[in-house]
């Protein structure tokens, strides 16, 4: 069997197309930078904007999961920052692999003061939102 039968079979059926869509981006590519703007120009600036883009919009909310956590002490938080700022990929990549799923306290349920209210206080509080929402005159 012969190499490229391999490649085939492990890739599949498309394999000549992807083979020369890569050929085009590697020939394209190689002009970017030339006195010159191309189209590969534009592409590759575009690429280049969305990836920080994407970096920046990521250690934001990175930075923001980090002050919003209650479980971390102050401590933690600070290691966690440093390790963003000292490695930033691999430190965001850590951070968003080990953080557990449910940091995120949405408004969908209880909050903790709630529930330390008591019964009559939790149908008070229902009451006073009830009549909140209730329309004017009605």
């Amino acid at each position: 069997m012969t190499a490229f039968a391999t490649i085939r079979s492990i890739v599949g059926r498309p394999t000549v197309p992807l083979l020369a869509m890569l050929a085009l981006v590697v020939a394209g590519c190689a002009q970017v930078g030339g006195p010159t703007l191309t189209f590969w120009d534009v592409i590759f600036s575009m690429v280049a904007f969305f990836f920080w883009f994407m970096l920046i919009w990521i250690f934001i909310s990175i930075f923001a999961d980090l002050f919003r956590r209650h479980d971390l002490s102050g401590v933690a938080k600070a290691g966690w920052l440093v390790l963003i700022v000292i490695l930033p990929f691999i430190g965001a990549l850590i951070y968003i692999s080990m953080r557990p799923s449910d940091t995120f306290s949405g408004a969908s349920g209880p909050s903790k003061r709630d529930e330390m209210l008591t019964p009559v206080d939790q149908e008070a509080k229902r009451a006073a939102a009830d009549e909140m929402m209730r329309p004017p005159g009605g």
